[in-house]
């Protein structure tokens, strides 16, 4: 064994010559079946270092930070970390001179853990220069030929009932397995002794070059933090990388420069802290007089106590609140990871904040940055239309043309993006929009329109992590439509079926005694809704829409979902549903395609901030009674939301909401009240019922277009609809400061006095 180790040692070493020399990190691929025999490999890999001293006589150096994800031996325990795919996104920020990477125990039956995209997307960016990772992968990965791929231990996430997870197809596997053996610059270990010599590509020089400014390692680095320290009142500026590119350290020096210079506090804010551990580690060092006290950084110059303190996203508003902060001069906010953050808390900052920075990562491990730039770009122009944009794009820490990141590219799809404007502009000026259902097992293996099809999603959605590719591909009951206009693909619609629960099972997910895996319009509507039949009835759920930004508004989203009705009618499927966060412009596009509210959470989701708002459309007479009975109990239950569990639902959201249902009548009996309240008598809470009904009926008269036509954020009748639904909110009056109380009131009385006008 001491032979063994000591051969494998020196061609690790001969290897790593090259990868420190270019700062690149290695890969190694261990194709194995059989009892533990790719593990056993991985671990002899690990025990190289301690052959050190036998073979060479010198000092053991251990492995200094190795990580094994996934099932790690016994053999093992104790000697190197282990931790499962789900908590690899702990590790962002991290850096490891080893990774293993288990794909190999993943059997279903066997409780491991399989391929986990967004596990292999976070840990293979912690491998430093001159480190590797080990993929772990089953033997049937390397034959070409291999035709029954099934769905391994991590697609227990994807099956829904009645489906198992063994039972799904792999494309995703297939085509991940296809990139792999096409991948030269790796090591394949499957059988003999040692792995295969990889062929290193040629390097090519970097286009950022060697940075002038001393505390920093490239120009694109140098660039952000000359920016940055600088960063002037209304001018944001949003920071866009790749992971590896020195973002986080680029906030932390423009952090100590901006306290050198006379600020006092800064703020930070991060989805977690773990992943602003650079931006710290640079204030460190640059200002080591300084002391890190958790989540702040404190120093003294010139006098002056200075601190950066980090806030998770939901204490960073509540902080404006101390009486030590000046809400018309508040701190600098840097926002790290800015797309994992729901876009309307990055607009409310934008709102409050004069000097505001985003930075974000492109790729999809804490969030997609190219549709968070995509989402927010209109606010950033409406609110702070001097707004900078810069890119870094140059590698800190590894160097160009990295083999474990270019694998990780191809692997999971990262480059994918949709057609250039141009091209599409001509193209729907020449051609016809046309439609067709879009064949899976082609798809896989057609990586150009694969990547088109996915970039779309990526563009199109705040959130698009690796393993979406894996649901477009595999998920069970799934259709994909594609519009197509001059050969590009413009839009898509993912659909999924759900429903059609047997009648002894519907009954108990209506009871809330069972939650079978999946069909979360189905059971969310039978179980929170009180509907049986949404259970028993057989739906489509529209999961994904995307429309090319130069093909919106051309009514591609609206043949995309008039296609899949006349689809899911010739299928024998009764309705047509969508789960998305309310978002007023969302809400009018799916109203446009005549559905209707059904249900609204509760809390606001992760992903967008908003309630999850679920609408339906019935495809035949019998599910369109259906839908108006589901959406009379969402109109009539509405308005007690929003002075309870959604009081703080954005005013503008909660009046498009209000504005479906028909109008309350108004008799007598409302008008006298709402005259004596306007000529001064009683108080709010007294008249509150009445003023209620009198303002929807008042309001569901409105044409919607006159919504569609003001701003959300300004407009005199914005600002009006705002302080009504502020006023009719039944929360305890006696929390308000005396004069915002009388501020309400008066606010009420207005309203009172314009609704029995009429106006």
């Amino acid at each position: 064994m001491i032979a063994d180790t000591a051969e494998l040692l020196a061609w690790r070493r001969q290897q790593e010559t090259i990868l420190l020399a270019r700062r690149w990190r290695g890969v190694v691929w261990i194709a194995d079946d059989g009892a533990g025999l790719a593990a056993a490999r991985a671990a002899r890999w690990f025990a190289t270092e301690s052959a050190i001293a036998t073979v060479a006589g010198g000092e053991r150096r251990a492995w200094r930070s190795p990580l094994w994800v996934g099932q790690r031996p016994s053999s093992l325990d104790g000697e190197i970390p282990s931790l499962s795919h789900a908590r690899a996104r702990s590790r962002l920020g991290c850096e490891h001179d080893l990774v293993v990477f288990d794909a190999c125990s993943g059997n279903t039956g066997g409780g491991g853990s399989g391929f986990d995209p967004d596990a292999f997307g976070a840990v293979s960016g912690t491998v430093k220069a001159g480190g590797w990772l080990l993929l772990l992968t089953p033997a049937h990965w390397l034959d070409a030929k291999h035709v029954d791929w099934r769905g391994d231990a991590d697609y227990r996430r994807l099956a829904h009932w009645p489906h198992e997870p063994e039972t799904l197809d792999a494309r995703y596997l297939a085509r991940c397995a296809r990139w792999l053996r096409a991948f030269s610059a790796l090591a394949t270990w499957a059988d003999g002794n040692l792995p295969s010599l990889p062929h290193w590509p040629e390097p090519v020089g970097s286009e950022g070059g060697v940075a002038v400014d001393p505390d920093c390692l490239t120009q694109d680095q140098a660039l952000a933090v000359e920016r940055l320290a600088k960063l002037r009142r209304r001018r944001p500026v949003v920071l866009i990388a790749d992971r590896g590119r020195g973002k986080s350290a680029a906030l932390g020096i423009a952090a100590a420069r901006r306290l050198r210079a006379g600020e006092s506090r800064l703020w930070v804010t991060s989805p977690s802290v773990d992943s602003v551990e650079a931006l710290f580690a640079r204030l460190a060092a640059l200002l080591p007089c300084g002391v890190r006290r958790e989540h702040r950084f404190e120093v003294v110059i010139d006098g002056r106590n200075c601190c950066v303190a980090w806030l998770a996203p939901e204490a960073v508003v509540p902080a404006l609140a101390d009486a030590s902060i000046d809400r018309h001069a508040p701190p600098t906010l840097w926002v790290d990871e800015a797309a994992a953050i729901p876009a309307a808390r990055l607009g409310d900052w934008l709102e409050r904040f004069p000097r505001l920075a985003f930075a974000t990562t492109v790729h999809g491990y804490e969030g997609t940055g190219r549709g968070f730039e995509v989402r927010l770009r209109a606010r950033l122009d409406s609110v702070t239309p001097d707004w900078r944009r810069l890119e870094m794009k140059t590698p800190v820490r590894w160097g160009d043309d990295d083999p474990l990141e270019a694998l990780t590219r191809s692997l999971l799809c990262l480059d994918a993006d949709i057609a250039r404007p141009p091209r599409v502009t001509r193209a729907l000026e020449n051609a016809a929009v046309g439609y067709r259902w879009l064949d899976r097992d082609a798809l896989a293996a057609d990586d150009p329109l694969l990547e088109r099809v996915f970039g779309l999603l990526v563009q199109a959605h705040y959130r698009t992590a690796p393993s979406d590719l894996r649901q477009l591909l595999d998920g069970p009951d799934v259709h994909l439509l594609a519009a197509e206009a001059g050969g590009l693909v413009v839009g898509l619609c993912v659909v999924q079926q759900e429903g059609g629960f047997d009648a002894a099972l519907a009954g108990e997910i209506h009871h809330g005694r069972r939650r079978p895996r999946g069909h979360l319009l189905a059971q969310s509507l039978a179980a929170h809704g009180g509907f049986l039949e949404a259970a028993e009835a057989h739906l489509w759920r529209v999961m994904r829409i995307a429309v090319h930004p130069e093909a919106r508004r051309q009514g591609v989203g609206a043949g995309l979902i008039e296609r899949a009705a006349k689809a899911a009618r010739a299928h024998g499927i009764e309705h047509l549903g969508a789960s998305f966060g309310a978002e007023p412009e969302l809400i009018r596009f799916w109203r446009a395609q005549d559905f209707r509210s059904l249900r609204i959470g509760l809390t606001r989701e992760a992903s967008s901030g908003e309630p999850a708002l679920m609408m339906g459309r019935g495809l035949t007479a019998e599910a369109q009674s259906t839908i108006a009975r589901m959406n009379h109990d969402f109109v009539r239950l509405l308005p007690d939301l929003l002075a309870t569990e959604l009081d703080s639902i954005e005013p503008f959201t909660a009046a498009l909401l209000l504005h479906e249902g028909s109008a309350p009548a108004i008799d007598a009996e409302i008008e006298r009240r709402l005259g004596w309240f306007a000529e001064g008598g009683g108080a709010l809470p007294l008249v509150r019922p009445w003023l209620r009904e009198a303002w929807l009926a008042w309001w569901r008269r409105q044409p919607l277009e006159k919504l569609d036509a003001c701003d959300a954020l300004t407009g005199t009748d914005i600002a009006a609809m705002a302080a009504m639904l502020f006023a009719l909110r039944a929360d305890v009056s006696a929390g308000l400061p005396a004069a915002a109380r009388r501020e309400r009131e008066a606010t009420a009385r207005q309203w009172a006095r314009r609704l029995l006008g009429g106006k």
